[in-house]
């Protein structure tokens, strides 16, 4: 029997990638029976995703407002949250960078011979811009923010609280333990529903396969497999700029977030991750005030794999269309993606929305987006755990940039059986553990 969820995951993925296959096969050329049959499958990954947007909410708030107020030093979060997104922008200017670098190399959209006919996109615009994006971070209503699953708007609803509840001080206590109940509660609630994560993901593996089927990934392969590669290089440098700061510590990360990365690429929502995520981030050792503050910033400005997408899929669509870009030009358009892709962690199809709203923006044929979307969703998935990825380690390199990364959970020190006669001598046994404990995580 299979007890990691990791193990029930893959098996869910392959069951899944079966499934599709047959349905697909033997729907044949009949589109609306294959796309019915994917609805149905997609079932069970939407009742999946309905649920842990059940739970969003509430878990960034009690987390955020729980780990501020233990700060005790608002000095400690300004800080906490300039080195974050000092980080942020490093990793997006990389992030652009390589996508930019492997579309001039590979040029994967030269020869297609795409023909410009100023047809519609089919994806809105309209939603992306600086100044609503801006607006938007700013909540009208705390019970909006929640309901919407608006997690910048959460993230600074809690803010506020957080450091209310610091500078009242003792007045706010039992709110403070208020708020530790509710975070433990909807750690339990979260426990409960990723028993269903194998269910979703065998669901949304099997729908895209049972209406696409694997022939699409043989017409658009060169696109798909240059993008992953880039994907991969992209992996490697977050690696290796995280070796710098975990060391070995880099390859546990690694495996702790394993089951998160699964989930990711299956369901291709980040969405599906993050409570799995800040489970494992604890596990590896760091402070439930840390993670529970960076990874939700991470969520709107560390979005990493989806930057480097918008720069690969806006370049290759000029590409495809036989527009030759200078060097200069190409840069330009880094620089508004940097700036853009902050703005789109509420819009859906996100990504798409960013490529769409560049290529207007620089004249280029905003109808090439629809040349893309029989194979975005096999793209969303690499860069959905791209995007787990980055902002697992980035939470990490935070927290021992800040000298608050504990001891592995696995590394803990085992608390051995007190002698007898330290009960009678002075320190108890359960004293005597902590101890030791404490001299292990200060040694990290």
């Amino acid at each position: 029997m299979i007890n990691s969820l990791t193990g029930r995951i893959g098996i869910g993925m392959v069951l899944g990638l079966i499934a599709g296959v047959v349905a697909h096969s033997a729907t044949g050329a009949d589109t609306a029976s294959a796309e019915r049959i994917a609805g149905y499958f997609h079932l069970l990954a939407d009742i999946f995703l309905h649920l842990i947007k059940m739970i969003i909410a509430p878990l960034v708030f009690a987390t955020l407002v729980a780990g501020i107020a233990h700060m005790r030093d608002t000095a400690t979060l300004g800080r906490i949250g300039g080195r974050a997104l000092a980080w942020f922008i490093l990793a997006s200017l990389i992030s652009l960078s390589i996508g930019m670098i492997y579309v001039n190399l590979l040029q994967p959209g030269v020869g297609l011979g795409l023909v410009r006919n100023g047809a519609d996109a089919g994806v809105d615009t309209a939603a992306l811009n600086f100044r609503d994006f801006v607006l938007h971070v700013f909540p009208t209503s705390m019970v909006g923010a929640m309901a919407e699953n608006s997690v910048l708007q959460i993230v600074v609803f809690s803010l506020f609280v957080g450091v209310a509840l610091t500078a009242i001080g003792d007045k706010g206590k039992p709110i403070v333990e208020l708020i530790e109940s509710l975070v433990e509660l909807m750690l339990q609630v979260t426990g409960y529903v990723m028993r269903f994560a194998p269910v979703a993901v065998f669901g949304a593996i099997a729908a895209v396969i049972a209406k696409e089927g694997l022939g699409v990934l043989v017409t658009f392969g060169k696109l798909v497999g240059e993008f992953y590669l880039a994907l991969f290089t992209l992996w490697v440098v977050l690696a290796l700029f995280g070796f710098l700061f975990l060391g070995p510590r880099l390859l546990r990360l690694l495996v702790q977030i394993r089951g998160p990365m699964l989930i990711a690429f299956s369901t291709a929502s980040s969405e599906a991750v993050y409570p799995k995520l800040l489970e494992q981030l604890d596990r590896f050792g760091v402070p439930r005030r840390i993670s529970s503050f960076v990874l939700p910033l991470g969520y709107s400005f560390n979005l990493d794999g989806s930057m480097m997408y918008a720069a690969f899929a806006t370049l290759f669509i000029a590409q495809a269309y036989g527009i030759d870009l200078s060097i200069g030009t190409q840069i330009t358009i880094l620089l508004v993606l940097m700036v853009t892709s902050k703005g789109i962690a509420a819009v859906p199809r996100a990504s798409l929305v960013v490529v769409a709203a560049t290529l207007q923006q620089f004249g280029l044929p905003v109808e090439g987006v629809a040349f893309i979307l029989a194979v975005d969703h096999f793209m969303d998935m690499g860069r959905t755990m791209t995007n787990v990825i980055g902002n697992a380690i980035a939470t990490s390199v935070v927290t021992k940039w800040e000298g608050m990364l504990e001891v592995e959970e696995a590394e803990e020190v085992p608390i051995p059986h007190a002698p007898a006669h330290t009960v009678a001598g002075g320190k108890g046994g359960l004293d005597l553990a902590e101890d030791m404990v404490t001299d292990a995580r200060g040694k990290d």
